[in-house]
């Protein structure tokens, strides 16, 4: 949905690193349940998996209300330099796996 980037932090406080992040934003992924999506930020992953496995089996209405829409979550990666937001969202039907 959105990505931001805090180059004040970045330069007081992250050693150099040639590269950090490939996602870039408009794209989807279809996960299919505990299954990491090909070319999926493995990072972003592990903050994601859980609510993907929840919504996956049937889960919704995280945090009493939280979401307009009871299947789904707005995340965000935990790179406190360059945070990625997410919206998760339950399908409602089978579609195939395209990363676009």
């Amino acid at each position: 949905m959105r990505m931001a980037r805090y180059d004040d932090l970045i330069s007081e406080f992250e050693n150099p690193i040639e590269h950090a992040c490939d996602l870039k934003p408009g794209q989807t992924w279809i996960a299919d349940g505990w299954t990491r999506p090909e070319g999926f930020c493995l990072s972003a992953w592990d903050t994601l998996s859980p609510f993907v496995l929840a919504l996956a089996h049937g889960g919704e209405n995280f945090y009493d209300g939280w979401m307009k829409n009871p299947k789904s979550a707005m995340l965000s990666c935990n790179d406190g330099f360059r945070p990625v937001s997410f919206l998760v969202e339950a399908l409602d039907e089978e579609v195939s796996n395209d990363n676009t």
